[in-house]
Parts: C-alpha cells; sequence; structure tokens
C-alpha cells in the first residue's frame, strides 16, 4: 500500500493467506430466534444516509423488483466465514433473531467457510429454493459475480452488509449496510495519541486483503497518524488475516524485528488477542510496556480493556438483523434506499467497558 507524505518507516508487508477449510455446507430454514450472542443489538442500530448515494437512492421501481410482504417472503443469508469468530456468529444469529421477531415466512441460512466458490454456488441454490430477498456478508469485494448477476436476472434484490462490492448499487445490489470503517480507523488512531501521549512506535496488524474493511481501516488510522501525531512512527505493516492465530504469529515476527515498539493497532479483536499472547511471551507487559488499540467489540476484548491490557476498542457491530430487515421493509413499502446505509458503533475504553462488558458481543 502507498503512503504518500509517509514520515514513517514501514517495514515490507508480508502477506500470510488465509488457510481454506472445506466444510460442509449449512442451511437452515428454521426461523426460530434464540438466545446467541447477536441477540438483544437491534436497539443500537440506526439508518441513515452515507452520501455514498448518487441522486434520491434506489427504489423498488428502478430496482425492478416486485412487491413482497416479508411474513410471507423466503429470505436468503449467505455468511461468508465459517463461525469460529464471534463477529460471525453474532451476525448471524441477530439475523435469525429478527426474522423471527418479524414472522418471516422463512429464512435460508448458508455458511461459506471462507470460500469464494462457496459463496457463489450458495447463493445460487438459495435463488433455486426460492429466495426472494437476499442479505449477503461478502468474503471478498470482488468474484461474487456470477451470483449476483443470477439475482439480478430475477430482479432478487441483494443488500451486502459490513464489506462492500465493488460494483454498482441499485442495479448488481441493492445497497451496502455497514460500518464507516474509515472512520473506525481515524478513531483508534485517536485513542492511539492518547495512549501513547502523543509519541511512540507503531505497528500495524493489517486484516486480510482484498476487501474495502482492511484498506478503509488502514486509510483511517494513518491519515489521523499523519495528519495529527507526527511524533508516532508507524514502523511496521504486517497482514493477520483477521485471525487470532496468524495475529499472535505475525506480532512474534513484528517483535523481532521491531523490539522497542510502543504501540500496536489491531484491525480486529481476534488478532489483538493473539498479538497479547506474543507480547507477554516477549517479557512486555500490555497496557504498559506496550498499548494496544484494536477495532470489532468483542466480549474477550473489552474485557482486555477493563484489565489494563488493550487501551481501546472501537466496535464494528455485526447486529445486522434489525437494520437489514428495517431496510427490506423500507424498500418494499416505496421508500428511496441510499447506497450505503451506516450501522451506529460504540467506543469502549477504561472508562465504560466494566459498565458494557456484558453487552458486548
Amino acid at each position: 500500500m502507498s503512503l504518500p507524505r509517509a514520515r514513517f518507516l514501514t517495514a515490507a508487508l508480508v502477506c500470510l493467506p488465509l488457510v481454506l477449510t472445506a466444510c460442509a455446507r449449512s442451511e437452515d430454514s428454521d426461523t426460530g430466534g434464540g438466545t446467541g450472542a447477536g441477540s438483544g443489538g437491534g436497539e443500537q442500530v440506526v439508518a441513515t444516509p452515507s452520501g455514498g448515494a448518487a441522486g434520491p437512492g434506489c427504489t423498488l421501481e428502478a430496482y425492478g423488483a416486485p412487491k413482497l410482504d416479508l411474513k410471507t417472503a423466503v429470505i436468503g443469508f449467505s455468511q461468508s466465514e465459517k463461525e469460529a469468530n464471534p463477529f460471525r456468529i453474532a451476525e448471524t444469529q441477530s439475523m435469525r433473531d429478527e426474522a423471527a421477531k418479524l414472522g418471516v415466512k422463512k429464512l435460508l441460512v448458508t455458511n461459506a467457510n471462507s470460500q469464494l466458490s462457496k459463496q457463489i454456488s450458495d447463493i445460487q441454490d438459495m435463488i433455486n429454493q426460492g429466495a426472494q430477498a437476499l442479505v449477503v456478508a461478502p468474503l471478498n469485494s470482488d468474484g461474487l459475480e456470477p451470483a449476483l448477476n443470477a439475482a439480478k436476472a430475477k430482479k432478487i434484490p441483494v443488500l451486502t452488509i459490513d464489506r462492500k462490492i465493488n460494483a454498482k448499487a441499485c442495479d448488481t445490489y441493492l445497497a451496502f449496510l455497514g460500518s464507516n470503517f474509515v472512520e473506525q480507523g481515524k478513531q483508534a488512531a485517536q485513542q492511539m495519541a492518547k495512549a501513547l501521549d502523543g509519541k511512540g512506535k507503531v505497528a500495524i496488524l493489517l486484516g486480510s486483503s482484498g476487501n474495502n474493511v482492511t484498506t478503509d481501516r488502514t486509510k483511517g488510522f494513518v491519515d489521523e497518524i499523519e495528519a495529527n501525531s507526527p511524533d508516532i512512527e508507524i514502523v511496521a505493516q504486517q497482514t493477520g488475516d483477521f485471525a487470532r492465530d496468524k495475529g499472535q504469529s505475525v506480532m512474534e515476527q513484528i517483535i523481532a524485528a521491531q523490539p522497542d515498539i510502543t504501540g500496536v493497532y489491531a484491525e480486529n479483536d481476534e488478532m489483538a488477542l493473539g498479538a497479547l499472547v506474543a507480547l507477554k511471551s516477549a517479557g512486555k507487559k500490555p497496557g504498559e510496556d506496550v498499548q494496544v488499540v484494536s477495532i470489532d467489540g468483542t466480549r474477550n476484548a473489552v474485557q482486555k480493556v477493563v484489565d489494563g491490557e488493550i487501551y481501546a476498542v472501537v466496535e464494528s457491530n455485526p447486529r445486522f438483523g434489525p437494520l437489514s430487515f428495517k431496510t427490506l421493509t423500507d424498500f418494499y413499502a416505496g421508500t428511496s434506499i441510499p447506497a450505503d446505509v451506516i450501522i451506529s458503533d460504540k467506543l469502549y475504553t477504561k472508562d465504560n467497558a466494566a459498565a458494557e462488558v456484558g453487552s458486548a458481543y
């Protein structure tokens, strides 16, 4: 990644390819809600235009979709990654809970287990099973064209959540629902500057390549540091693929190359938790010798804020069920839908983490 105006030394980007595990496809047509990790977060979401929509937004007429009552509808949800990550667990549970709450006739749920080809076939299978609207958590920003084109041919609205795709809204898909990832990175940088009192050496644990989440969270952080913290030096950026074990191994490499780092920015909590293990193994005290800031808002990470090992966590809200079904309801009622619909996020610091940890996912 090119960083114009950079005054800091950046270590070579080390790409650690994501290990893709082939698992049997999981399908579920039961809309029964539960009390899993995604429950109880619907009140935190808000739909607002982000400025990404051209003109008035997308309408039912413009998209060419037929009218639909969700209580008589078959809705498909395509999860991208195996649910070892708390974010994905909460995200899927939120979809199940909201479908049950609204009385949706049938919710089809699939999981691509981090395989792009499987996500394509999952979506195509749901279309063949009669899905009338789709909510998709894309594995990558590119590559889903065969499935999306199949939905477009049948005028099936597609909402993408938590990751954008490189396509045209109100054409290949209806709208993107998710966080402002650049703003998340900016908030993380502001917290890092506070933690380091404006001076230090920072390593970035990058998310997986090929999606806008990593790109935007990196941009937000780097731009904010460059603009407002000239005495903070970013000395390494390496890819941990949003995974705890890779976050740990990458952190071990960075410590060996940059033993005097004073800050770690992890682009998700799982990598941050792995980094904590590596830091402790190297004899460093997180929260004292090295300050850690991460993004996600998982309960384990928020507890580390309470414990003093992580300085701050910027939430990336996974509770997309309420926002997804509200957007679909509005769409079918004739409301114009913006290209980007932003979900609300929290910030966890030492000031509120103890009170909020119970509501984290």
